[in-house]
């Protein structure tokens, strides 16, 4: 029998995989950049959606300036 859960992607994605490569390089001793640089991957998600939400108020924000312009 088949147990399916829910019906999104799975895996890590690219972020969570470049995110998990630089930790194990930052703990290997193989790279000597800061943890805000090295944790920066995860971030990913967070700032695209911070985008998305800026760019739907921008565009609420000029479609009512506009009305009030008429």
């Amino acid at each position: 029998m088949e147990s399916r859960q829910g019906g999104g992607h799975g895996g890590i994605g690219f972020l969570g995989a470049l995110g998990i490569l630089f930790i194990g390089l930052r703990l290997a001793g193989l790279i000597d950049w800061p943890w805000w640089l090295v944790l920066s991957p995860l971030w990913g998600g967070a700032l695209l959606w911070l985008i998305a939400v800026a760019v739907v108020v921008v565009a609420a924000v000029s479609d009512e300036s506009r009305r009030w312009r008429r």
